[in-house]
């Protein structure tokens, strides 16, 4: 398996504070079961403004350090905040894409609705960028309007959920959020978004079984595996066929009275 989110590469965001704990976590990691990891530190606009250039300098000193750690692939990239000027952080290398390849992991405001997000998608595209949308499960926003997200797909916008929100770790909506996206073909890759140790790693063992129970084994290998070979690969990606999603009345006022 390849987690596709996390925060491990120390220094640079929220995530991770020291080699050390970048390396601890990178243990959790593969004792979760994962041989290889993608570094998505934050890239905000006068916050987090790390550049590719001294993001690969952090990965090579790291490398070196957890030489030890065999069997863990490290590769490089972003969680870029949705920005008119994602365009720009890419071709000056201030933010980067997945392992150099054309996939790109954006992410949007929490708790607002987005500005001019079908712009920045298409500006992606003419470039040739595909762009893959990070954990809107989270979202207050989508969690209002989760047709949205049926239209990113259609429009060819790849979807990243988390790990923890199946189980609620980012709040009851966000959990039943996830779990309409899956039945719903709505998920194409999935991520720790890991930060700190002894948090989401210990319960992919019960959340793999969860998923699985849902989609199957075949499309779980998919999320977990296939997909994330592909895109680090630069290769394309074939999606299932996207379906709206449907709350009935009892989960629309779940929904509604959830937080």
């Amino acid at each position: 398996m390849i987690d596709f989110h996390t925060h491990i590469l120390p220094n640079l965001d929220d995530g991770a504070r020291t080699i050390e704990e970048a390396q601890r976590l990178l243990k959790e990691a593969r004792i979760a079961g994962f041989n290889g990891v993608v570094f998505t530190s934050h890239y905000v606009e006068n916050y987090y403004e790390t550049s590719v250039k001294e993001r690969e300098i952090w990965l090579n000193s790291f490398s070196k350090k957890v030489r030890e750690i065999r069997n863990v692939k490290m590769y490089l990239g972003s969680e870029i905040l949705l920005s008119k000027n994602i365009m720009k952080q890419l071709e000056t290398a201030q933010a980067s894409t997945i392992n150099n390849t054309s996939y790109v992991l954006f992410e949007l405001p929490i708790d607002e609705e987005p500005e001019y997000l079908f712009e920045c998608i298409y500006n992606l595209m003419k470039n040739k960028v595909v762009p893959i949308l990070a954990h809107p499960e989270k979202c207050s926003y989508v969690q209002k309007d989760p047709d949205i997200l049926y239209e990113l797909v259609t429009k060819g916008v790849y979807i990243q959920a988390d790990y923890g929100s199946i189980i609620g770790e980012n709040g009851q909506r966000a959990k039943m959020l996830m779990e309409k996206m899956l039945e719903s073909n709505l998920v194409h890759f999935l991520g720790s978004n890991v930060h700190r140790e002894n948090t989401i790693y210990k319960f992919i063992p019960e959340i793999l079984e969860i998923i699985q129970e849902k989609i199957g084994k075949e499309m779980l290998n998919e999320l977990t595996t296939k997909n994330p070979e592909l895109a680090l690969n630069n290769k394309r990606i074939t999606m299932r066929e996207p379906k709206q999603i449907e709350f009935n009345i009892k989960e629309k006022i779940k929904m509604f009275f959830s937080k």
